[in-house]
């Protein structure tokens, strides 16, 4: 049995909804550790992954369908020790890739769906994959990593210059990216539950195009937001972006409390 303790490093609270987060690739649980507590009525849950921080000696997966097994896991039995509370989950650019096959998986398994999945800063699934033209990041350099880190933006340069930290959080990236680009997506029914996807207007990785053609991937009710700025303006702009999550969830968080 996967030890849910080990994905969720920060489980604070009791509020009337849980918000199960992801991160984008090489990120961390910490990615929102201040977004605990920031959203009323929404107990907010980051997911650490192995192979960084208090996981860094744990070796990272290497395909999609490992990392949602263990992870649905995980999450079932956080869900089962809150006594039925609803949850949602909520993912950013690779981190979205693996909500929407966590919420696959959870169903596959006959567990509890969500009441909403929330994704920002990438494309329907059927659309996502590696970095288009260029090598595989495992067989990059250093150099050649810190190069495409500066084009997604969100890497602040100091680090980006210093080659001895940029070794030091290389290996999360490397292996988030190879979880990427061995992603295939297989077509199955659209999902049932609501969706909401956050776009960003200047996102080399993901255009506003990308994110509307999430609409496709259930029968609920679908919801487009945007925001100005690149692919990190879901992270960047903590405050509006809580703000559409409160928007979305508030109708299970009134009625669970």
């Amino acid at each position: 049995m996967t030890d849910p303790a080990r994905w969720l490093p920060y489980r604070p609270g009791a509020e009337p909804l849980r918000l199960y987060c992801l991160p984008h690739a090489g990120g961390s649980a910490s990615a929102f550790r201040s977004w605990i507590g920031a959203v009323p009525g929404v107990d907010v849950r980051p997911v650490q992954p192995p192979g960084r921080e208090g996981r860094h000696r744990e070796t990272p997966y290497a395909h999609m369908e490992d990392l949602v097994a263990d992870l649905a896991e995980a999450v079932l039995a956080d869900v089962a020790d809150s006594g039925g509370v609803p949850y949602a989950v909520y993912g950013h650019s690779l981190g979205a890739m693996t909500a929407f096959e966590l919420v696959r998986r959870i169903g596959a398994v006959g567990g509890p769906e969500p009441v909403h999945l929330m994704v920002s800063g990438c494309g329907a699934p059927e659309l996502c994959g590696g970095l288009e033209g260029l090598t595989p990041i495992r067989d990059m350099s250093t150099e050649q990593i810190a190069e495409v880190l500066r084009r997604l933006g969100g890497t602040p340069e100091w680090l980006l210059g210093n080659r001895a930290l940029l070794a030091m959080v290389l290996p999360p990236f490397r292996a988030d990216f190879t979880v990427k680009e061995n992603y295939r997506y297989v077509p199955c029914a659209p999902l049932s539950l609501p969706v909401t996807a956050l776009a960003a207007t200047d996102d080399p990785r993901a255009s506003v195009a990308d994110a509307a053609a999430w609409e496709a991937h259930t029968t609920g009710p679908f919801t487009l937001r945007t925001l100005s700025g690149g692919h990190f303006a879901a992270l960047e702009q903590a405050a509006a972006t809580h703000r559409h999550i409160e928007s979305a969830l508030r109708p299970w968080a009134l009625s669970a409390s």
